[in-house]
Parts: C-alpha cells; sequence; structure tokens
C-alpha cells in the first residue's frame, strides 16, 4: 500500500479514536491537573521520519523536580501513584492522536525516540527512521520497554523491512490485549526505559 493510502487510514483510524475516546481523555485531563497540577501536558522533542523534530504530547505523569532535586533524583522518584497507573493503564498515550492527525506519527510504527538518539544508530538501527514513528508498533507488542535496546531496534529494523497493511493490524489487534495486560511498561531498575548509549550497553539516565 502507498503512503497516501496508509496516511490516509492513519486519519480515519486516528479520527474516530479521537472522536471515541473524547470523554475518557476528558477525565485523564482533569484528573492530571487536579493530582499534578498544570501543564497537563507533556511535551517532548522526539524523532520523526529521516530523523525531522517533532514535538511528542503526552499526559504528564511525574510531578515536578523539588527544588535541589536536579542533580540526584531520577525519574523513578518523582513518578506519582497516580502516574503509575496512567502509565500502566497506557492512557498518558492518548494526546498522540493528535500527533498523528498532524502527520507527525502513524498508528502503527517504531515508536519515536529522543532526538540525541539518532546518532547514535548503526546502519540496520537507522532503518526506524525510514517510516513514520507510531503509537504502537512490532517492538511494543513483543515487550514494549521490557526489551533491551538491540532486540528493541531490532525489531522496529524487522518491521520496516516487512510492513504492510496485514501486519499493521495485527500490531493493532495485539496492542489491544497487550494494553489489557500491562505487560512490558517498564524497564527493569527503571521507570520506564533506560538511555540508549549506541555502545551496546545502557546508562542508567533518560527514560524514553
Amino acid at each position: 500500500m502507498g503512503d497516501r493510502a496508509r496516511r490516509a487510514l492513519d486519519l480515519v483510524g486516528a479520527g474516530a479514536a479521537a472522536v471515541v475516546l473524547a470523554p475518557v481523555a476528558g477525565v485523564v485531563a482533569w484528573r492530571v491537573r487536579r493530582e499534578l497540577g498544570p501543564p497537563v501536558l507533556f511535551r517532548q522533542q522526539r524523532a520523526g521520519r529521516d530523523g525531522v523534530p517533532f514535538t511528542l504530547l503526552k499526559f504528564r505523569s511525574m510531578r515536578d523536580r523539588l527544588p535541589g532535586e536536579e542533580l540526584y533524583v531520577d525519574d523513578a522518584a518523582r513518578l506519582t501513584p497516580f502516574g503509575a497507573r496512567l502509565r500502566s493503564s497506557s492512557l498518558d498515550e492518548l494526546p498522540q492522536l493528535l500527533n498523528v492527525l498532524r502527520g507527525d506519527m502513524a498508528l502503527v510504527g517504531p515508536r519515536p525516540l529522543p532526538v540525541a538518539y539518532v546518532e547514535r544508530y548503526d546502519a540496520r538501527q537507522r532503518r526506524r527512521l525510514d517510516v513514520r514513528p507510531g503509537i504502537t508498533g512490532w517492538a511494543q507488542v513483543h515487550g514494549r520497554n521490557a526489551l533491551g535496546w538491540p532486540t528493541r531496534l531490532e525489531l522496529d529494523a524487522w518491521y520496516v523491512d516487512h510492513r504492510s497493511v496485514l501486519l499493521d493490524l495485527r500490531i493493532l489487534a495485539i496492542t489491544l490485549r497487550a494494553v489489557l495486560t500491562r505487560h512490558g511498561i517498564s524497564a527493569e531498575g527503571a521507570a520506564t526505559m533506560t538511555e540508549f548509549t549506541g555502545l551496546g550497553a545502557p546508562s542508567e539516565g533518560e527514560p524514553t
């Protein structure tokens, strides 16, 4: 299927989901504001297709840093019980439907990672930048953040080499099951995922 047809399916799917899930998103936004305060949305620059930066949208799940915390408190300490439940439910990802409608993302594709990672990929890993990043993807339905970086990035490259409408539909179907079982939300010992260094071993740092 060509890019135009795939984009049309993304628009229809994301538009329909945005309408159906609007009441849920409204409740989540209210809870985030009540539990964590403004802003409701978390914004971060991520690498899109061809490595072009865009602003990723998510509902906030971490409290603000307190004075003096910048140098030593990791993200796990800032993840509140409410935020942990929000991430576990994957409802924090709902604003990314807007990213899909804007053309930054697709429903299915490799998850968008920080811009700084682009220069750390090897040639095989850079294959993930050949397509729009997705809300869900082949790596997400095979373990999400519980996967190590080599496995996760290889699954992304495999997806790009084998992508098809049938594969995308399969991924969307498995995603629903993965969300319901809340599997693979975090890497071991981290709030989400340790930083990708490009050296074959993650460092304890920025989660993704």
